[in-house]
């Protein structure tokens, strides 16, 4: 970088020391100052960010990756860029992004040996690359650099997947392969219609995907060469072998599982990141698998020449030899390298000399093959790295038009476009905070860029505001609390509610508002509810110690002294009064002394006796004996014996004035109408 980095982008991140550097960018660990925590700042290349272009691209497609919150993606928290003035008083603006710091290694530090992983660990890392992709590609994403340096292994073994949006942006540069070195990493893993300079989608990621899975089983990327383009063409025409061609311990059914995902024609690749997804769970548990066996075409699957040889490459179009190369040779291509099987040693020679000579033949087409693939990407116009193909450059340019703001529907926009001369294409939706769900956000090219006339014109529709779940944040401090909610994508309330809680201590949080694990659109404001640090005093006069204690204790305070109240007329062992008292707001774990009654000094209220199964004269005279007035109704019983007592009215237990009546319930013995 430049000696005019600046060390505070946006007053506000400190730019610490470099952990990490690419053909396109370096990685700080850095501090935001203002939430007080780690973060990982990426600076792009000083001469790359001087291209307008390229800066409006690599916003838009940032701005796209922070809106992925997924556990296996690397969050990216905020993005911009810093303008510094340089000695000579030129102006500089440095795109940066801050992300989320992980602790961990890539798989590219993980593998710099060139050994394979284990096999279960493999496919556990992939399992989590593509629960990453899926989510990505659900959002609408293509990450396109899918490769062991953008996948990162957490000191705990999670696996995150970093430069979502990244890799977008310079995949829709205009530079080929060929023209940088950071790029020939990426080759070993670049789809085949990347390759080509073709469109890419979700299934250029599993392609990659595959490429991953690949090394990791094996410990070797599946093409290699000595230059990038070498490999690109590989991966453009040759076929890869099965993983256990190199390592004879994977199973035959991740063999199957890579080759679906390494076939050439995307349309018999897998669809989806679920469809992988699904076969390598399936795989951990012995099931099935929808992969084909090996040795079945997938698709664009094509003969092996030769018979026996592991590694083809499909039949050169004898436009692209040499003279000097007979087209009948063409399928000696296919067969090079394979030695004679028998014969004597001047046999032998003879045949390993014409087979020499058929090779230099071959090689010689393919250096012709790969200047005629160099012409084309250098010739080809800029605008072949957009989805489209755009008209001659001789076209004429027009500017594109301008939205109306009360006009934002769809059939508005391509109504407008073809108006204009342009033809009209939906692109990636996304998300907006204030353009309404289904309405067009903008055009790209942006409005009053020049594009040829009769080009194509994406316009971007709005998902609406970026949606996302409350975190539960109970027990946290404000300032912790506040770093979740903000990586989320929530603005905190800058007025707290203070509020009383049993337990939660003070200054922690109690619960937001809205509470936790609601969906809530990205933006939107939550309230901190946070412990005061009091409390309230239960309401538990009037009844019995052992439930006031519980009660006091869950209100988080302290059971103070146990007093005897000896001027109550309450029965013996009821709460009649607490201090402090009932509903009374006071610190958290404070004493609460408890008031018990000792019973009223004149016995007005007694226990109820239990006198089931005596004769009722006798269970008259317990009563009365203790100041009852007794009364005497009947009733059938299948237990109670005729002429016995079944219970009282009210029941044995119970407490009573002396002087009130208690009915003596005499059993009938058992109902002659009853069962």
């Amino acid at each position: 970088m430049a000696d005019f980095t600046p060390r505070i982008l946006a007053g506000r991140y400190e730019v610490g020391e470099l952990i990490g550097r690419g053909g396109m960018a370096e990685v700080h660990v850095g501090r935001d100052a203002r939430l007080g925590r780690t973060v990982a700042i990426k600076l792009l290349r000083s001469d790359l960010a001087r291209d307008p272009s390229f800066q409006t691209r690599f916003r838009r497609e940032a701005q796209a990756a922070a809106s992925l919150n997924h556990p296996a993606v690397v969050s990216v928290y905020d993005t911009g860029e810093d303008v510094v003035t340089d000695a000579n008083g030129g102006t500089h603006h440095f795109p940066f992004i801050i992300m989320e710091y992980v602790e961990g290694h890539t798989l590219r530090e993980l593998m710099h040996d060139g050994a394979a992983l284990p096999i279960d660990e493999a496919t556990d890392i992939t399992i989590g690359v593509l629960s990453a992709l899926q989510y990505a590609h659900h959002a609408g994403i293509v990450h396109r650099d899918i490769k062991p340096g953008n996948i990162m292994l957490t000191v705990s073994g999670q696996v995150k997947v970093m430069d979502f949006g990244i890799a977008r942006a310079l995949a829709e540069t205009s530079e080929a392969v060929t023209q940088t070195q950071a790029v020939i990493g990426t080759a070993q893993y670049l789809s085949p219609e990347q390759a080509r300079g073709e469109t890419v989608d979700a299934r250029s990621d599993l392609y990659s995907t595959g490429c991953v899975l690949f090394e990791l089983l094996t410990g070797r990327p599946p093409f290699q060469g000595d230059s990038a383009v070498s490999v690109a063409y590989q991966h453009v025409r040759e076929h890869a072998v099965p993983p256990s061609t190199y390592a004879p311990d994977v199973p035959q059914v991740l063999d199957q599982i890579v080759l679906k995902a390494l076939t050439k024609d995307r349309d018999h690749r897998y669809s989806t990141a679920s469809e992988f997804l699904a076969d390598l769970q399936s795989s951990k548990r012995g099931g099935r698998v929808s992969a084909p066996p090996v040795g079945i075409p997938v698709g664009d699957a094509t003969q092996v020449l030769g018979g026996t040889s592991a590694t083809t490459m499909a039949a050169v179009p004898p436009a692209m030899f040499p003279p000097s190369l007979p087209t009948s040779n063409t399928q000696a291509f296919g067969n090079a390298g394979i030695l004679p099987e028998s014969g004597d040693v001047a046999a032998d020679e003879a045949a390993a000399k014409r087979k020499r000579t058929v090779l230099i033949s071959v090689i010689a087409g393919v250096v012709a093959l790969v200047l005629i693939i160099v012409v084309i990407f250098a010739l080809r116009p800029k605008s072949e790295a957009g989805p489209d193909p755009s008209p001659s450059p001789t076209a004429e340019q027009v500017p594109v038009p301008s939205l109306d703001p009360d006009k934002r529907t769809v059939p508005d926009a391509e109504a407008l476009l073809r108006k204009h001369d342009f033809e009209p294409e939906q692109g990636t939706p996304e998300n907006h905070d204030t353009v309404p769900k289904g309405m067009v956000i903008r055009f790209d090219p942006e409005s009053g860029q020049l594009a040829p006339k009769g080009s194509t014109v994406q316009y971007i529709v709005s998902l609406g505001k970026a949606e996302t779940t409350v975190p539960e944040v109970a027990g946290k401090t404000p300032k912790e609390a506040g770093e979740l909610l903000e990586e989320v994508g929530l603005v905190v309330n800058m007025n707290q509610e203070s509020v009383n809680h049993p337990k939660v201590p003070k200054g922690r949080v109690v619960e937001t508002d809205p509470p936790a694990n609601t969906p809530v659109s990205k933006g939107d404001e939550v309230t901190l509810k946070v412990s005061n640090g009091m409390t309230v005093v239960p309401s538990c006069v009037g009844k019995t110690q052992d439930v006031c204690s519980n009660e006091i204790s869950d209100a988080g305070l302290k059971l103070g002294s146990i007093i005897e109240d000896t001027n109550s007329d309450q029965p013996k062992g009821v709460v009649t009064r607490l201090d402090p008292g009932e509903k009374q707001t006071v610190k958290q774990k404070d004493p609460v002394n408890v008031y018990i009654s000792t019973g009223s000094s004149d016995q007005t209220v007694k226990i109820i006796p239990n006198v089931q199964g005596k004769q009722p004269a006798a269970a008259r005279a317990d009563l009365e004996a203790m100041g009852f007035s007794v009364t005497e109704t009947q009733g059938y019983s299948p237990e109670i014996p005729a002429g016995q007592v079944i219970g009282t009215n009210p029941a044995a237990g119970g407490r009573a004035a002396v002087g009130s009546n208690i009915s003596l319930i005499v059993s009938l013995g058992k109902d002659p109408n009853g069962p």
